[in-house]
């Protein structure tokens, strides 16, 4: 790796550790010539993703730029701390990854999207589920808090354990 200041070629790793839940190897390096330290992140890219099928059966590779603006998009002015949104598009990224199917459909992703903002602001979600559901008039929003208001939040939700049957074995 180049010294970022010197632009010598030899460094050498003095500390590795996992960051960000252990997606990314965070490495503290420091030059072999110049003796300045600097820290470095390595991240899986050969990750295979599925493809997204879209409401109109065309199919497109995931992007993480989209997934992230939609959610930024969702968020703006909102008080919610870059760490948090990171933390939530990860999530997201990993059930993509751990479906291992080939292709997901939009529908499925939209869903894991708001339950993401959900946890995070409560605004953000019904700003996001009345574009992505397609939200016609005013009795939509209305019905979208009411439930919202009566089913418990996913962060309380993740805490419980599940009543016998919640598995999908019925």
């Amino acid at each position: 790796m180049q010294c970022p200041f010197c632009q010598h070629a030899d460094t050498r790793v003095i500390d590795s550790r996992l960051a960000h839940e252990g997606e990314q190897v965070r490495r503290r390096r420091e030059c072999a010539s110049c003796g300045e330290r600097f820290t470095t992140y390595e991240v899986a890219t050969d990750l295979a993703m599925p493809r997204i099928v879209k409401r109109d059966r065309s199919r497109e590779l995931f992007s993480d730029d989209k997934l992230r603006d939609g959610v930024m998009r969702a968020l703006e002015k909102r008080p919610v701390e870059t760490e948090a949104v990171d933390a939530a598009v990860e999530r997201i990224k990993r059930r993509l990854r751990g479906s291992s199917e080939r292709e997901v459909d939009s529908r499925q992703l939209g869903e894991w999207v708001m339950g993401e903002l959900r946890g995070l602001d409560e605004v953000a979600y019904i700003r996001f589920a009345s574009v992505y559901r397609e939200f016609s008039d005013v009795a939509a929003f209305r019905d979208e808090i009411e439930r919202l208001e009566r089913e418990p939040d996913p962060a309380i939700r993740r805490q419980q354990l599940p009543l016998l049957g919640d598995d999908g074995s019925d």
